[in-house]
């Protein structure tokens, strides 16, 4: 994946302030998944978001405009992913991708789940035998239409 040059002094800023993406939510009041978003140049801030997360993270608001403009989504190259954390996501829509598109046809017929009004929840879940990642994905159906 290229990362952008705004990115990297997203980045490297919020390395440097050691702020969370926990910590920019409570700043900019926006889920720090969509927040992680538009810091990877995957979601577009408003001029008032973009302001709060440059100002958060010490930079110019100079920049506002690398944020807010609409973004090219779907960053990953076509080939399979290497990082083992997004290597990992691609394994479970592998294994689990047909038997989720089942069950999501039994319950809602034949549509899609959208990735546009949609939100996604990362949770930490303790555990005794290792903490667990939970995540929480939400998104409309969308039946496809008859004509």
């Amino acid at each position: 994946m290229a990362i952008s040059e705004i990115t990297e002094k997203l980045l490297a800023a919020k390395k440097a302030k050691g702020i969370s993406l926990a910590e920019l939510e409570k700043v900019v009041g926006r889920d720090e998944v969509w927040i992680a978003a538009v810091i990877y140049r995957q979601a577009a801030a408003s001029v008032e978001e973009a302001e709060k997360i440059l100002s958060a993270l010490g930079l110019d608001i100079s920049e506002t405009g690398a944020l807010t403009e609409p973004p090219l989504k779907g960053g990953l190259d076509p080939a399979v992913p290497v990082d083992p954390l997004i290597y990992r996501f691609y394994e479970i829509v592998q294994v689990y991708g047909m038997p989720l598109k089942a069950v999501i046809h039994e319950k809602f017929g034949d549509g899609i789940m959208s990735a546009i009004d949609f939100t996604l929840d990362v949770e930490k879940e303790a555990d005794p035998k290792g903490d667990r990642v939970k995540i929480i994905m939400s998104g409309k159906f969308l039946a496809y239409k008859k004509w």
